[in-house]
């Protein structure tokens, strides 16, 4: 997954307005008590960090 399709689901799930707000301050136990913005600047992966959105929203499986 790319950051471009990171994004892109976080502004389907979220809205493109809060998106970016939610992944600088909602932290994720599963990202070791990161939020997903500081995650993805630490060089995380943008699958696994939207596997730990995904949990966090508790999104169906097909969405994952």
């Amino acid at each position: 997954m790319r950051h471009s399709e990171f994004w892109e689901r976080m502004d389907h799930h979220l809205g493109e307005g809060y998106a970016r707000v939610w992944a600088d301050t909602q932290t994720m136990a599963d990202l070791d008590g990161r939020t997903a913005l500081e995650a993805l600047e630490a060089g995380v992966p943008p699958k696994q960090v939207w596997r730990a959105v995904h949990a966090r929203l508790e999104l169906p499986a097909s969405e994952r």
